[in-house]
């Protein structure tokens, strides 16, 4: 294992005030460990050693100048390749910048290149990534988790400072637990997914994965806010919360769902969750049993609704329903179909589209699709009643830690059960977060996730980092 030197924006900011040593020294030391690692760990599919470098070149008054940093593979960026680390992706070249993109370049962002995924972020190991899998910082037999495992091996092994992420069931969270990292998703809509290669529509939010919940305001602040060119957008100003973290709630509620705390859930990772709570209880807030709907109910929900909604973004890929057709070129494209259905598009983007075809298909739209969208409707209204009760709801972030290589094999729904506790708020686009509260007794972290109510962003990150500091202490 690779010593974390658990690097912040701030720290960096402060550093680099006090010179204790420069951006260019910060550069290349980063950009040092990525030649000497990650020929090893696969935390990125490609690097912009360059363009970080050009980037040294920018306005040192933004925030994130100078600051190394990750952006997922399913961001665009001009003039570099966006694969999703997909085959059929693997020469496409960005003609244009994500809304996350701009804003990060807007902020003088330092990105040194674009990190690995489970294909079309279908998974939650990197496993079926089309390229390799990432291994996990603390353990290299073990997976780093998924879909953004290549996000969170970068800032786990120092290779960036901050990284960008995005999460349909639990691919940011999940490898934030599993690599002892802080991993934040915002209410749906927050942030922009303009520029995003889709995989879930209802479902997809950009995040951040970090060394702090300080971090993590910085970034909510730079990312939110509405966007012209997503129609999904929560139509308010970017979100500043970087003044706000101190202000935590008085006489905190914090919901503890028995659905989240039983017997499928690994005992190391129930004991220090719960451990880590009872911090907070000391300081004041107020423990609350409550009940929820079980989680697995959202398994069967999210498989019926994200395998529908892949299906149908993953049409405009292979040229089946777009694209020029004559009996001049037929056998051409015919072909061409062919290769891509077949070598281009990997078994796990195979699989999720003919399942969702067939639930989106006639005689079966109201028996699957229809039926799935209102028990999410249900899962929705569950929270809802919750949160008239408590403040924030918290629970285990993954029911164990990360499991061996190989755990994907012969698994069609490992990403499912693998992301059990996080699906339910993911299906209700609820801000959550994250936090690293200890190891199991292999020492690998554990993580303890922190639920709040719709577009309550401020509860979320107050009480996170309320929790940081007591376990820091």
């Amino acid at each position: 294992m690779i010593k974390n030197k658990k690097l912040t924006i701030k720290q960096v900011r402060k550093d680099f005030a006090n010179k204790k040593y420069t951006p260019e020294e910060l550069l290349a030391d980063t950009i040092k460990t990525i030649e000497t690692h990650d020929s090893k760990y696969h935390a990125f599919v490609s690097t912009t050693f360059d363009e970080a470098r050009d980037a040294l070149q920018s306005d040192e008054k933004k925030s994130l100048w100078g600051i190394p940093s990750a952006l997922k593979d399913n961001f665009n960026w001009i003039g570099t390749k966006t694969t999703a680390s997909s085959n059929i992706l693997k020469n496409y070249i960005s003609p244009y910048n994500a809304t996350v993109t701009q804003r990060l370049l807007d902020n003088s962002a330092c990105i040194l290149g674009k990190t690995n995924m489970d294909a079309f972020a279908h998974g939650s190991s990197t496993e079926s990534s089309d390229f390799f899998t990432t291994l996990n910082p603390f353990d290299d037999t073990r997976v780093a988790g998924g879909s953004s495992g290549g996000s969170a091996t970068a800032v786990g092994l120092n290779m960036s400072v901050y990284s960008i992420g995005s999460e349909t069931a639990g691919s940011v969270r999940g490898p934030a637990s599993w690599c002892g990292l802080v991993g934040f998703a915002p209410t749906f809509g927050r942030i922009s997914r303009y520029g995003v290669i889709a995989m879930g529509s209802s479902l997809d939010r950009p995040g951040v994965m970090t060394n702090s919940v300080e971090d993590v305001a910085i970034l909510h602040k730079i990312l939110s806010g509405q966007d012209k060119y997503d129609a999904t957008s929560i139509q308010e100003p970017p979100q500043d919360l970087t003044n706000e973290l101190e202000n935590h709630k008085r006489n905190l509620k914090i919901g503890l769902p028995k659905q989240y705390f039983d017997d499928r859930i690994d005992p190391d990772v129930l004991e220090n969750v719960l451990e880590s709570i009872k911090l907070l209880e000391k300081q004041g807030a107020e423990l609350v049993d409550i009940d929820l709907l079980d989680p697995k109910y959202s398994i069967a929900v999210y498989t019926v609704v994200q395998r529908s909604e892949v299906s149908s973004n993953l049409a405009r890929i292979d040229g089946i329903r777009y694209g020029h057709f004559s009996e001049k070129n037929a056998e051409t494209l015919l072909d061409q179909i062919a290769l891509n259905r077949g070598e281009g598009f990997g078994h796990e983007a195979i699989q999720r589209s003919m399942t969702g075809a067939y639930t989106l298909s006639s005689g079966y739209y109201d028996a699957y699709y229809k039926k799935a969208q209102q028990v999410r409707t249900l899962i929705i209204r569950d929270f809802d009643k919750a949160f008239e009760n408590v403040d924030v709801i918290m629970a285990p972030t993954m029911p164990t830690t990360a499991p061996k290589l190989g755990v994907t094999k012969n698994n069609p729904i490992f990403g499912e059960l693998a992301d059990v506790l996080t699906e339910p708020s993911a299906l209700a686009g609820l801000p959550c977060i994250s936090i690293p509260t200890g190891y199991d007794k292999n020492g690998l972290p554990i993580g303890t996730q922190i639920i709040g109510k719709q577009f309550d962003e401020k509860s979320v990150l107050t009480t996170a980092h309320l929790f940081e500091k007591l376990l820091n202490n």
